[in-house]
């Protein structure tokens, strides 16, 4: 609720600035939309955040029936991620969400959802604070490539931003279970460490993973042999891992165990 109040507040602040700074359409213009729009872009590719959005702003909000509306309505969104600051990117993600409300089958819907997400990916924070927005970036990630994965020229942005979201939650997840393993509470990191595994099977640091899971069953007596697997996952997947010596130690001494024990059986 407060969120949302605040980005009510937000958002008329924005328009009562905006009515304050109207730009000028000279006399005898033909389409002062364009031209307006036009603008709009020169001062956007300028870097001229605040000026670019005064222009944007006056289409979408004097030319309600303009082919220019639509994409006006993106780049008022664009300035204010562009601009940054924590209050522009909730004034972006409005405007993104406006966009996709209004124009929900628009030829540009694709760029608003990845922008969207972008709103929260540029908000997350590291992994071992509050991962709120990590989660709120992936579900509009994954959002993005249910409707337009297939046709989306964006799509290969959208999935490596979505790795990396992906990645820093992993991390967030993988800090426990190792806090966890140097407490030696085995069974929690074990638990932790297998959770992310399930989760996310293509975690881009999962060797180390592999590693301090094989670790933690090996503390416990009686479950060696459940490390085992991991270790050869580690040397078959991560060759160049900073725990691919200890891992082929590993792998050689449970070997030989597990021979001195079928020897005594």
């Amino acid at each position: 609720m407060k969120r949302l109040i605040a980005l009510a507040a937000l958002v008329v602040i924005a328009g009562c600035a905006t009515t304050t700074s109207r730009q000028t359409v000279p006399a005898g213009t033909q389409e002062p939309d364009k031209f307006l729009f036009d603008k709009g872009e020169t001062a956007l590719n300028a870097r001229k955040w605040i000026t670019a959005r005064e222009y944007f702003k006056q289409v979408v909000e004097t030319y309600t029936q303009s082919p220019y509306r639509p994409d006006a309505k993106l780049a008022v969104g664009d300035t204010y991620l562009e601009e940054g600051g924590a209050d522009n990117v909730v004034l972006a993600a409005n405007e993104f969400r406006e966009f996709l409300s209004y124009y929900p089958t628009n030829k540009r819907a694709d760029y608003a959802q990845y922008k969207l997400a972008m709103t929260h990916f540029k908000q997350m924070r590291g992994s071992e604070r509050d991962q709120t927005e990590t989660r709120d970036a992936i579900r509009e990630f994954q959002t993005f490539l249910t409707r337009y994965g297939a046709t989306s020229d964006l799509t290969p942005q959208v999935k490596a931003r979505l790795r990396e979201a992906l990645d820093r939650l992993g991390k967030a997840d993988f800090e426990v279970g190792l806090f966890y393993y140097r407490q030696k509470w085995y069974p929690g990191s074990i638990d932790r460490f297998s959770a992310l595994l399930k989760s996310d099977p293509e975690y881009s640091s999962r060797g180390d993973v592999y590693f301090y899971l094989a670790e933690s069953y090996v503390k416990l007596k009686g479950r060696e042999a459940q490390a085992l697997p991991y270790y050869e996952k580690l040397v078959n997947e991560f060759p160049n891992n900073e725990h691919l010596q200890d891992a082929q130690k590993r792998i050689a001494e449970l070997k030989a165990q597990q021979a001195s024990n079928e020897k005594k059986s």
